[in-house]
């Protein structure tokens, strides 16, 4: 399972949120220090999320993630990626693969087509979820929007070929530290084996990434049990 240390940024800094509240902000420092920081410690990836994009529906840090692409680590990025143009751009600067995230949900057929243009292995559909009657629904534009549609259903928008990396959050785990979902991990890996899935909300301790591993998971996203020094990314890497 590869471990993607994260990075979001909000006017060139490093931040945390919880429960994807720009009103429950924590900051962190310089990003270049942090990228510096997991190479040293040995990563071959980071997952970057620039969230001013993300509100603004464009990025909006190209500048600052170039220079992050130029650390020495892979670049998994996203956040305000609503048009082939913006993926394009992010590409441009250095990024390994994109994430999509709302647009994923809201056009398929449009994101199944820049992923056959640039490459199954340059894009990642983010899918954030929450806990509904009928199990878990898709939430979009930063989680304040319900779609009112099954996590199940979004998928099935995605057959077999058409997509390699998928993202999960739950968003009810987003930064808790509480520890991740990893029966939901675990089912949405049963019920699509073509996919390489991400978990993403909650991990708190090296535990939580061996319950992750033993789901079949493809890759864990790791913030702030890095930053409030839960376990060293060290640690996490040789698990």
């Amino acid at each position: 399972m590869l471990i993607y240390p994260a990075i979001d940024l909000i006017e060139g800094r490093c931040v945390r949120l919880v429960h994807g509240d720009f009103d429950a902000v924590t900051r962190y420092g310089d990003p270049r220090d942090q990228i510096a920081a997991f190479a040293d410690a040995g990563a071959t990836w980071a997952h970057v999320v620039d969230l001013d994009g993300a509100r603004a529906g464009r990025p909006a840090q190209l500048d600052l993630i170039a220079q992050l692409a130029r650390a020495g680590v892979h670049l998994q990025c996203g956040g305000g990626v609503r048009a082939r143009a913006d993926a394009a751009a992010l590409i441009e600067a250095g990024v390994r693969r994109v994430v999509v995230g709302s647009t994923a949900v809201r056009r398929p057929d449009e994101v199944r087509g820049w992923i056959a243009e640039l490459g199954a292995e340059r894009m990642c559909c983010a899918f954030d979820v929450r806990a509904g009657e009928s199990g878990f629904d898709v939430a979009v534009d930063g989680w304040r929007v319900g779609t009112g549609r099954a996590l199940s259903d979004v998928l099935a928008d995605y057959p077999p070929g058409s997509l390699t990396h998928t993202l999960i959050t739950d968003i009810s785990r987003d930064g808790t530290l509480e520890g991740p979902n990893a029966a939901l991990m675990a089912e949405i890996i049963r019920l699509r084996s073509d996919l390489r899935v991400q978990a993403s909300g909650g991990v708190g301790s090296l535990d939580d990434l061996k319950r992750l591993r033993a789901t079949g998971a493809a890759g864990a996203i790791v913030g702030k049990a890095l930053y409030e020094k839960k376990f060293s990314l060290e640690d996490a890497l040789a698990g």
